[in-house]
């Protein structure tokens, strides 16, 4: 029962639609929802520090001579592989043992393997770490969003998913101050061009929320409740025969895929190569004032650390704001508005970024890219009964995933394909900037899935304990 600030009287029912969506929250659930949003930020923190790491990593463990961004084009690739692969099978599995005890697995699976990678000796043992870690990672989103839309009051859920996404953003800025850090130390207290190896270090220590993920977090009441009601009436949960054997839950489901596809390649494919933009072009302009190698190495690793902060601090406002868009104009109005206003601003970054001084530029782009994910954390769960609920979140979120391995592949062979012939570094510069602008188009294709989809402002959560309908 809602109280107001000032009395125990029970609140009127439009007083209580009006509070702030925390003031639904009791103790339980801010502890879910605490619990929900630390596994999502570390899992953030170890992607971040994977993006700021890859181009050390990829020189340190290739033969001299080798493309380097082409090869970390292929990293990214087995890890988002890795991820979508790990979607499919711990969204699935969340539904059918819980979502609290998956996620937990999925926490220590990602924080171990992230740690493993600092001991990497080349690059096959390099990949498969990665992939490992994707699997534990592409398990986190779906379960974190379904653990708390399941157990947080309705008049909270969007809020609460909303704000659950705009917390990434602190694992992401969290990942851009080791960066920095780390870039202070460099060539003193280890080696140059090793920092890579000490950032999935420090991605290892998330496993610790593991002992209280499993101890503590219980499962949510409605999943127990259904979870029952499913064994008496024969519904099946975690099934992609039951998903796609309903048209109810096929069309939500193929659409929802397509509309995570544009905003997943347009960050995983483009926006989350910002780094490689910012380094190519303070090396040109740490060279021109004259700098050793050693003093450049250690500019550039601070610099992109900078960059990954100010990217996302600009996304935590962006998420923020979408939250607040989705709720007041409808998760379609907000979305439309984002996958346009992300087109615009992507193609700029890339055609206009030139100094230290455009770093600006990284929070706008920031905003609106990783704006579109709150989005899915406050929509995909509204499309979806409780016994698919992990499965068709984690189904659309991440098997487009699978298309967005193929990002930062075709990002890397249309570079090459306009630097065919070029020699000098300003003319290889020019070819990806010129790769990624024509690649931001991908974000125009959500507009396509978005007109098909139903609105869910102000409608219930969907149920279905019944069998699947052919």
């Amino acid at each position: 029962m809602i109280t107001t600030p000032s009395s125990n009287v029970p609140a009127a029912p439009e007083v209580a639609a009006n509070l702030p969506w925390w003031k639904h929250l009791k103790s339980h659930h801010w502890f879910i929802f605490a619990m929900a949003s630390l596994a999502w930020l570390f899992d953030c923190l170890d992607q971040q520090l994977f993006l700021l790491a890859r181009g050390s990593a990829m020189k340190s463990l290739l033969p001299i001579g080798t493309d380097l961004r082409l090869y970390g084009g292929y990293a990214t690739t087995i890890f988002v592989a890795g991820w979508a692969t790990g979607g499919l099978i711990f969204g699935a599995v969340g539904d059918r043992i819980g979502r609290a005890r998956t996620l937990a697995l999925t926490v220590l699976l990602y924080s171990l393997c992230t740690g493993l990678s600092a001991f990497s000796t080349g690059w096959i043992d390099f990949a498969i770490y990665r992939f490992i870690t994707g699997l534990g990672v592409g398990g986190v989103f779906g379960l974190a969003v379904a653990l708390v839309a399941d157990s947080l009051p309705d008049q909270a859920r969007p809020g609460a998913l909303g704000t659950l996404q705009a917390l990434s953003a602190v694992g992401n800025i969290t990942a851009g101050a080791i960066s920095i850090l780390l870039g202070q130390f460099e060539g003193s207290w280890f080696k140059t061009g090793e920092a890579w190896k000490y950032m999935f270090m420090v991605g290892a220590l998330p496993a610790f929320l593991c002992v209280f993920l499993q101890i503590r977090l219980k499962e949510p009441e409605k999943w127990v409740k259904a979870r029952e009601e499913g064994r008496k009436t024969g519904a099946q949960f975690g099934s992609y025969a039951s998903l796609f054997g309903d048209a109810r839950w096929r069309r939500p489901a193929l659409l929802g895929m397509m509309l995570c596809v544009a905003g997943v390649v347009g960050l995983w494919g483009i926006g989350f190569f910002s780094p490689e933009l910012v380094s190519d072009v303070l090396d040109r302009s740490l060279k021109a004032q004259g700098l050793d190698a050693k003093a450049i190495a250690a500019q550039k690793t601070i610099w992109t650390g900078v960059n990954m902060i100010v990217q996302n601090l600009g996304a935590f406002f962006g998420m923020l704001t979408f939250t607040k868009a989705a709720q007041r104009y409808g998760r379609k109005p907000a979305f439309a508005f984002a996958f346009v206003a992300a087109f615009i601003v992507t193609f700029g970054y890339f055609r206009f970024f030139n100094s230290k001084s455009d770093i600006w530029m990284s929070a706008v782009m920031g905003f609106f890219q990783l704006g579109l994910f709150a989005g899915f954390a406050i929509y995909l769960p509204e499309l979806f009964p409780t016994r698919l609920r992990s499965t068709g979140t984690s189904f659309c979120y991440n098997v487009g995933r699978f298309i967005a391995a193929s990002g930062p592949f075709t990002l890397g062979k249309l570079q090459a394909s306009l630097a065919a012939g070029a020699t000098s570094p300003a003319a290889k510069l020019q070819a990806f900037r010129s790769a990624a602008c024509y690649l931001s188009a991908i974000f125009l294709v959500g507009l396509i899935a978005l007109f098909f989809l139903h609105e869910t402002k102000g409608r219930p959560m969907p149920e279905d304990l019944q069998p699947a309908k052919a």
